[in-house]
């Protein structure tokens, strides 16, 4: 497959935040409806759905019961669980399977109602694999935060700087959950939740829903898609060790995610104009930008700090606001803003931007994904 014959051809999302009374079918139908609709595709062009399943709560032949309420007949499809990789992991299936001639065009898609619906979930579990029960995910990331500060002296204000930049990417995004100032000072006064991580470093919980549409190159051309962004490259990487089980907890298999994505689109990070990076803690993109090549092992707290993720630094970041800000769903609203940053209508956007690298990550550092994406055609 080369760079560029599979593009993401619409973006859709519902509203962030606080959505009562809403289903996660419902909530995947809407952004679905807006996914096709900025796609300028009509439904019944449709013959593949890919789903991540519902992480609060998750029904028996999920996809067929949202195919249904859209009012799709896909050829194939399939509900994942690879966590917060799922959705960069769907989205190269799908080009996969385009590119096979199994179908022409995909809709990939996730929803959730943590907030106010279902939590099943998330419920704790007093099971033999629940080593760190209910505090499990921040847990996990505490002693991974607290693992990197040890051994490579990063500091509570570079883990705070990747929470004030998404602060200050939220508030100029329109759909931002979290559009409220946040500065070092309030960030270092940021109520404790599990040594080091605090409030401020953790992701919002958040309903909603969101989905992109795929189809190959020569396929938009023909449905006069107005702004295909072309899919560049794309790679997996997964380990199996829980977090105290790992011989090394500052350093990932999001390392062979991105060379085989890198591999894939001809570039290195130096070709990276703008980055979205999962950050459901602030710990997470520095290990990324670390394992993704932009600097050395143990300088992301240096990178965030000296050469900068702000709009005008070496590597501009989550620029509208990632999971810290925009809001807490799973990774899907990160391509979205890539898809926006390479057609040049981001409210923050970079100018000149012509790539952009995302990164989606489940578990506790267990599964990654990535993508890069180039300018619209």
């Amino acid at each position: 497959m080369k760079p560029g014959d599979a593009v993401i051809a619409g973006i859709g999302h519902t509203a962030f935040g606080a959505q009562p009374g809403r289903s996660t079918v419902s909530l995947n139908v809407e952004a679905i409806r807006a996914a096709l609709a900025d796609a300028r595709i009509e439904k019944d062009a449709v013959d593949a759905l890919f789903l991540k399943f519902p992480t609060s709560q998750f029904t028996f032949q999920y996809g067929q019961k949202v195919a249904e309420a859209v009012g799709l007949q896909p050829r194939i499809g399939g509900v994942w669980d690879a966590a917060g990789a799922a959705n960069i992991a769907m989205i190269s299936f799908a080009a996969l399977a385009i590119e096979a001639g199994q179908c022409e065009v995909a809709v990939v898609a996730f929803a959730d109602n943590p907030k106010t619906g279902a939590r099943q979930g998330l419920v704790k579990s007093n099971g033999p694999d629940d080593v760190f029960g209910w505090v499990g995910p921040v847990g996990g990331y505490a002693m991974i935060a607290r693992r990197h500060m040890e051994q490579w002296g990063t500091t509570h204000d570079q883990l705070g700087a990747v929470a004030v930049n998404a602060r200050r990417n939220a508030l100029a995004n329109p759909h931002a959950q979290l559009r409220k100032p946040l500065s070092l000072e309030d960030y270092r006064n940021s109520k404790p939740v599990v040594a080091p991580l605090m409030r401020d470093d953790c992701c919002l919980v958040s309903d909603g829903g969101a989905a992109v549409v795929v189809t190959s190159a020569a396929h938009a051309k023909s449905l006069g898609v107005p702004a295909p962004v072309p899919i560049l490259g794309f790679g997996q990487g997964q380990t199996s060790w829980n977090v105290e089980l790992r011989p090394d907890l500052t350093s990932t298999m999001a390392a062979t995610s991105a060379r085989t994505a890198f591999a894939m689109a001809g570039l290195t990070p130096a070709d990276i104009d703008v980055a979205q990076f999962y950050d459901c803690f602030t710990i997470v993109p520095l290990i990324t930008l670390e394992d993704y090549g932009f600097c050395a092992p143990g300088r992301g707290g240096a990178f965030v700090e000296h050469e900068g993720i702000g709009l005008d630094g070496a590597l501009p970041l989550n620029t509208a606001g990632g999971l810290l800000a925009e809001s807490g769903m799973p990774g899907m609203q990160l391509v979205i803003e890539g898809v926006r940053q390479m057609r040049g209508i981001a409210a923050s956007q970079v100018a000149g931007a012509r790539t952009c690298m995302v990164s989606n990550q489940g578990g506790i550092m267990h599964t990654h994904s990535s993508l890069i994406l180039g300018a619209a055609s």
